[in-house]
């Protein structure tokens, strides 16, 4: 993740407030482009625990449907050698 310093950006100081303090959640438009936002540290780590979970679902749905097929897996070892790695 990049990080800014709030005086870097063109962003007015309230729009910070808002967020730390009254934990509102800022829609920033841009022209043309699609809109930014600014979210507080608990909702930004509350997204990533959502993503951290949607992805372990995946890699679970993944493997149970790899077991289903009956294929027999490849030792790393062996795959970096066909790799070339």
């Amino acid at each position: 993740m990049t990080t800014l310093k709030a005086s870097e950006t063109r962003i007015p100081p309230d729009a910070f407030n808002r967020v730390a303090y009254q934990r509102e959640r800022v829609r920033i438009e841009r022209r043309g482009g699609k809109p930014v936002f600014l979210v507080s540290q608990e909702d930004l780590e509350l997204l990533e625990k959502l993503e951290d979970r949607y992805w372990a679902e995946e890699g679970q749905a993944a493997l149970d449907e790899f077991e289903r097929s009956g294929q027999k897996a490849v030792p790393w070892t062996k795959l970096k050698e066909r790799l070339g790695l």
